[in-house]
């Protein structure tokens, strides 16, 4: 990609007050442009970012054989009356058709998810099931906040599993939990926390939060330093300082961190609701057990970002890195250096590297040098006239460079 043509540039002297490094940082780099509170649109740079993620998520989900489907945004409200929550979701939106017809937007799946598999489950022969889709959320948050991190429309990985039985839920769930802190790992997320909540708006029974540990978080978590003990402040039933319950030898310490992801326990609740039932071995009716498993997509964003940066911008992992390269061209007015750099250029395209070319003929050194930092991309290069016919070759978070012909560098990459 050719920076001058690249739609969304840097914006460094912004006036707007950020509450959070990740939207500071994603809004100056080009990454993501606010329309609303808690509403953003995600610019090349930020739509390649959040592909990245969402691949590495449906990958995980494919590994443990959930389906992927899409369903609707738009909700019938009767599906919601059906399950008692049309009024009892305070972050529901809701509207009305000028036809007098009432709908939800969607903040969760489980009323149309439901019904759908009441369509193809029949007998036990059908389960267990996970289906799952990687789509926009809507939910009225009263005070969207820190970026990207709380918005009131934003993308999401929802999975819902169907079973005969506790007992093969609970062997799904453990699955899943396992994915998770792989999925987390992947995007370079590995201070996490499993903390114990309550079910909260969306189920009444329990459920754990994966939450990574940041003093620029969102939430409170009370958790052990020596094992992996954790759970949510707002219904802990220990204190800090204390004794660890779960290992009788780390002490208990309070931090703030960002919630990534969260797995729910949804019992018979809908497919009670829904009367969703199978016929078992002995051709008896009994209705199915569901699970629920969510991930913010965009908010996976927002939280890399915050644990990832330095005073200079973003430092993206190669794993999730808009591109794995960002080449800068200096004395591009020397027809023989921007023949070169362009050829440096087609051939790292031809081997099928990520490459971010910045082309720009009247800008400085400085500026170039303080863009690629600040948008955050792994690699560096660098080809001018003091290159000679090799590249300067620099790391995001190494001071130091070294210089290194084309062959070395694609061998490296």
């Amino acid at each position: 990609m050719l920076y001058s043509k690249l739609f969304g540039k840097t914006q460094k002297n912004i006036p707007q007050q950020f509450e959070s490094k990740n939207h500071e940082l994603l809004v100056k780099a080009g990454f993501i442009d606010q329309v609303a509170s808690g509403i953003y649109n995600f610019l090349p740079l930020g739509n390649q970012v959040l592909t990245k993620i969402e691949d590495i998520v449906r990958n995980a989900m494919n590994s443990i054989n959930a389906q992927e489907i899409i369903m609707p945004l738009l909700h019938p409200k009767n599906l919601w009356v059906k399950t008692d929550r049309w009024n009892n979701v305070d972050v529901l939106f809701k509207t009305k058709s000028r036809y007098d017809h009432e709908f939800g937007l969607a903040p969760t799946h489980e009323e149309i998810v439901t019904p759908l598999a009441k369509k193809f489950i029949k007998s036990f022969r059908d389960l267990p099931l996970s289906l799952y889709q990687i789509t926009t959320k809507f939910r009225d948050e009263q005070r969207a906040k820190s970026g990207i991190l709380r918005g009131k429309e934003f993308r999401m990985k929802d999975l819902y599993s169907f079973h005969i039985d506790e007992a093969d839920f609970k062997s799904y769930y453990k699955k899943v939990m396992a994915v998770y802190l792989n999925i987390f790992s992947r995007c370079c997320l590995n201070d996490i926390k499993i903390t114990e909540a309550s079910g909260g708006s969306f189920s009444k029974k329990f459920s754990h939060e994966f939450n990574v540990l940041t003093q620029s978080g969102e939430v409170d978590l009370i958790y052990c330093q020596k094992c992996n003990f954790a759970q949510n402040l707002e219904v802990a039933t220990v204190k800090e300082d204390g004794l660890c319950p779960k290992c009788s030898q780390g002490h208990l310490k309070i931090s703030r961190a960002i919630e990534v992801g969260n797995i729910f326990d949804l019992g018979t609740k809908f497919s009670h609701a829904f009367e969703l039932k199978y016929i078992n071995q002995d051709r008896q009716e009994k209705e199915i057990v569901m699970g629920c498993y969510g991930i913010g997509t965009s908010r996976l964003v927002g939280a890399v970002v915050e644990i990832h940066h330095d005073d200079k911008g973003i430092v993206w992992p190669e794993s999730v890195a808009p591109y794995q390269i960002h080449l800068i061209g200096l004395d591009l007015k020397d027809e023989s250096i921007k023949s070169r750099v362009n050829k440096v250029y087609e051939e790292l395209l031809k081997n099928n590297i990520e490459v971010l070319f910045d082309d720009r003929e009247n800008v400085t050194a400085g500026e170039k040098f303080a863009d690629a930092d600040l948008i955050g991309i792994p690699v560096r290069l660098v080809i001018s006239k003091r290159t000679g016919d090799q590249i300067e070759y620099k790391k995001r978070l190494e001071k130091a460079s070294q210089m290194l012909h084309l062959e070395n560098i694609i061998q490296t990459i």
